[in-house]
């Protein structure tokens, strides 16, 4: 990394990022910007440790910080760390998430408490705590999912929060951009993940593969595809773009029944059509 590279450095905080997307991202940051990273985790050190290390080996630097953001307290023990390791803060990515995939009807209310105490409320408090140590502007950004705009079994409680945080990303970027601070959300579709590999395994969810084929893209989308759009966000090309959701999801949220993969040989596409010489 250059000496101007280093002495512009940016500071993140990105919540759940010991794994999956938020661990790409962190890594991404690192190798695009050398930006500083602060690795959030609940239970697992070995792997926030072997995150911090890997953004350290493509050239930014971090630390690992364990904190439970499913509880006010959390919140604040891990914002309190950054302020005293940092002092302050250009990024906040609010990544961790977890919810029950139930039916409605088998919903309990710890389920819809715990919910909310680990989606919602977590964005709400961090974007809080982070504008606080945004003295020259900065970006927060959250990750959503389809679930917010479609409806699909299992995924109510989860997806209903989702749509919350979309709709408070709207509030957020109107009250923070006096104060140089954008906000935005990712909505992403099916991508390979454990979560997903978790979600698809629930008793009597229909196979993977028959969601793939009715996705335009044909394929689950990676948490690199997720992360190249959130760092989009952190960009100064992006400076323009505030209160908006980008929806990753190769198209799937674009279509509806019927679907080409359900169709006769009639209407299947053919191949590219070229042009003659």
């Amino acid at each position: 990394m250059t000496d101007d590279k280093r002495q512009n450095a940016k500071t993140a905080l990105i919540t759940g990022s010991s794994r999956g997307i938020g661990r790409q991202l962190a890594l991404t940051l690192a190798r695009r910007d050398g930006a500083t990273v602060v690795v959030n985790y609940k239970k697992n050190a070995d792997l926030a440790e072997k995150t911090v290390a890997d953004i350290e080996a493509v050239g930014g630097s971090g630390f690992a910080v364990q904190a439970d953001v499913e509880t006010p307290e959390g919140i604040t023990a891990l914002f309190d760390e950054v302020a005293r390791r940092c002092g302050r803060l250009d990024w906040f990515v609010s990544n961790a998430a977890a919810s029950a995939f139930k039916n409605i009807v088998d919903l309990k209310p710890h389920h819809l408490d715990r919910s909310y105490a680990m989606n919602l409320r977590p964005f709400v408090l961090g974007a809080q705590e982070a504008l606080k140590l945004m003295d020259n502007g900065g970006r927060i950004v959250t990750l959503s999912s389809y679930g917010s705009i479609r409806a699909y079994p299992t995924y109510a409680t989860l997806g209903a929060m989702k749509a919350a945080i979309e709709a408070w990303v709207r509030y957020m970027a109107l009250e923070f951009a006096p104060y140089g601070v954008n906000v935005n959300a990712v909505n992403g579709g099916l991508i390979e993940s454990d979560s997903l590999d978790f979600f698809y395994d629930v008793p009597g969810m229909p196979d993977m593969q028959t969601v793939l084929d009715r996705i335009p893209k044909g394929r689950p989308g990676t948490v690199q595809e997720v992360a190249d759009v959130l760092a989009f966000l952190l960009a100064p090309e992006s400076e323009y773009l505030t209160g908006q959701t980008l929806v990753v999801d190769g198209g799937l949220s674009a279509v509806a029944p019927p679907f080409f993969a359900d169709a006769g040989p009639e209407l299947q596409l053919p191949p590219r059509p070229t042009r003659s010489v």
